[in-house]
């Protein structure tokens, strides 16, 4: 924002000063995050620029870490790159089997938080809803209680979620329960369990969107003859569209991102890619970890474009001019 030819000389001073204040607040946020993707580059086995990189030596630089992404944990790394190499790569890759559980763990949690919080922020916005302000406290709790003690708790209530041993529910859901027919370790119970991570975000974000929603709609359609589901489909849900996107997103990301109740209640077979960088970092300490940070940023780069097009996108429905 340019200052008007009329500012006096302090607040140009104070003008300048604050675009510097604000320059160097910026660096110092995301200096920690720019720092990993040249070091993600790196030739040598360290974490630290080397002599070649900083004065630019092609040969300080190499995608090796890229490729150790693919191969790390195939039973024929080096064999030619045909499609039995692939499919080696598909089925044994360590990493590619965690992108894979991330990416199956993340969907189908962001499906469920979706439409459970879409749902709820629909019933808070009514006006006639008791107890509005004590069930939105509930349903966000999970944003405001420390993740560590969620994870507790989820882990000592999936350990004793079982089915009756020998039953027919036993064995119907055998394929998706434990062993002794438990929630934990296994992909259904850190699937509901990210779910309970992502609803707060989903309420937050299509309440937020329901608050600048025309309520006269509603009742112009129902006036017309449509029914309650005609409604909702055909006027309110294209409406909070985008907000549900957005809490969808959110949702997705806060699945993608967690570790601490993944390692709580999974299995060896539920490793996702937190999981992996974790055990990385404790057990095998190698800039392979630096790569999957370097997409996961430009990963969630990508996210947040999308979620700033969609909310630019809800101000011009609703008649808002973008900021």
């Amino acid at each position: 924002m340019a200052l008007p030819s009329y500012a006096s000389p302090l607040e140009r001073i104070w003008h300048r000063s604050y675009l510097v204040i604000c320059a160097l607040i910026f660096i110092f946020l995301i200096a920690p995050i720019l720092v990993i993707i040249p070091l993600s580059f790196n030739a040598a086995r360290f974490f630290t620029f080397t002599r070649e990189m900083l004065s630019f030596d092609p040969a300080g630089y190499s995608m090796q870490w890229y490729d150790t992404l693919a191969t790390f944990g195939m039973a024929s790394p080096d064999a030619p790159r045909d499609a039995n190499w692939f499919a080696d790569m598909w089925a044994n890759a360590k990493w590619v089997n965690a992108a894979k559980n991330s990416v199956l763990i993340g969907i189908l949690s962001t499906a469920l938080a979706t439409v459970l919080g879409t749902l709820a922020a629909l019933g808070l916005s009514r006006p006639e809803m008791p107890f509005r302000r004590l069930i939105m406290a509930t349903l966000i709790s999970p944003m405001i209680v420390p993740l560590i003690i969620t994870a507790t708790g989820l882990f000592f209530f999936y350990s004793s979620a079982c089915l009756p041993e020998g039953s027919w529910l036993q064995q119907a859901f055998s394929p998706i329960l434990s062993n002794r027919g438990c929630l934990a370790n296994t992909h259904l119970g850190v699937i509901l369990a990210h779910a309970t991570l992502g609803v707060p975000f989903v309420i937050i974000t299509v309440t937020a969107t329901l608050i600048g929603f025309d309520q006269s709609l509603n009742r112009a359609a129902a006036s017309l003859g449509a029914s309650p589901r005609t409604t909702f489909f055909r006027i309110t849900m294209p409406l909070i569209l985008p907000g549900v996107i957005s809490g969808a997103l959110f949702a997705f990301v806060t699945s993608f991102d967690e570790v601490v109740v993944v390692l709580f209640i999974a299995g060896p077979d539920q490793q996702t890619i937190p999981r992996q960088m974790w055990i990385g970092i404790r057990e095998q300490l190698s800039p392979a970890i630096l790569a999957v940070a370097t997409l996961l940023v430009v990963f969630s780069i990508a996210l947040l474009a999308t979620v700033e097009i969609l909310r630019r996108r809800s101000e011009r429905i609703r008649g808002i001019t973008p900021s």
